[in-house]
């Protein structure tokens, strides 16, 4: 129980880090720094002793990485600036569920059951909840939009990134090999970095970039943040995360883990003081049960 724990708090964290080092630099410099950064401890794992990249699986784990450590990442670093870390990670966290489903059924053939479509509903009512407009806010009203359709991506992201990861596993697995946690998560990043790298380059050749270069000043302010998140989430989150999976049964792991928009949203409270209204906490809930609701019976299989 606490690896579950311990994940569910670490994903917590990343995204705080990741939506202060997004303020301090911009988004897709935190991004890549971040990314950069636990591809190096990774690789250190993978080819010191993992398998490297090696094995079946490895062209499914790089597509994986591609689209949701490359274009998922960039879609949450882009949600963050505009809908904060509380409503994108409940986007992503819950939203995910769902859209792997469908993703699923399209790609792989598998049907939901009555139970799993219902779970999905609960999700998808829980994050229109949330998401309501507050007669209070007095933010502007299309960042916000634009938040809401980059924390869509977001979920889409890693949710096609975990079915990919699966044909991963599977290909590995009818090669009679085994790929460890470390491993898929660095020939994941791999892709993610090379995807993010390219993305940033064509929006500067085409001067779409409005992010500057900054002093040494600045990156000494980013670069705890950067490397706080670079631990918590794709580095030791993960690693935890495999670790809650090897330890204890799935069943109990993933509803724990679902729960990290909730943690999120009293950390946020905690350390930046953002307030949730008693309709987002009441929407963030019913999501996350929803996500629970449905991780628990795929755990059991039914």
């Amino acid at each position: 129980m606490f690896p579950a724990l311990l994940t569910t708090f670490l994903f917590s964290f990343s995204v705080l880090f990741a939506s202060r080092s997004s303020k301090v630099v911009g988004s897709m410099q935190a991004n890549v720094s971040r990314l950069i950064l636990a591809m190096i401890l990774l690789g250190i794992w993978a080819h010191g002793w993992g398998g490297g990249l090696s094995g079946a699986g490895l062209p499914w784990f790089l597509l994986s990485g591609v689209i949701g450590f490359g274009l998922g990442d960039i879609a949450l670093f882009c949600a963050l600036p505009r809908i904060g870390p509380r409503l994108a990670i409940l986007l992503t966290q819950c939203l995910a569920a769902p859209i792997a489903g469908v993703s699923e059924y399209l790609l792989l053939g598998t049907q939901p059951t009555l139970t799993e479509v219902t779970f999905c509903a609960i999700i998808l009512a829980g994050v229109a909840l949330a998401l309501a407009p507050d007669t209070h806010w007095e933010g502007d009203a299309k960042a916000f939009k634009m938040g809401v359709l980059f924390g869509i991506g977001s979920a889409t992201g890693q949710a096609l990134g975990a079915v990919f990861s699966r044909r991963g596993n599977a290909a590995a697995a009818l090669a009679d090999s085994i790929v460890d946690g470390g491993t898929a998560a660095y020939q994941r990043i791999i892709a993610g970095v090379l995807t993010t790298l390219v993305f940033w380059a064509v929006l500067t050749l085409l001067g779409k970039s409005k992010e500057p270069r900054h002093p040494a000043s600045i990156w000494k302010k980013a670069t705890p943040l950067v490397i706080g998140n670079a631990l918590s989430g794709p580095t030791f989150g993960v690693a935890c995360f495999q670790w809650a999976l090897l330890t204890t049964p799935s069943v109990k792991v993933l509803p724990i883990v679902a729960t990290s928009p909730l943690v999120t949203m009293g950390l946020a409270w905690m350390m930046e003081g953002t307030k949730p209204s008693r309709r987002a906490i009441l929407g963030g809930l019913l999501a996350v049960s929803g996500a629970a609701g449905l991780a628990w019976i795929q755990a059991h299989g039914r």
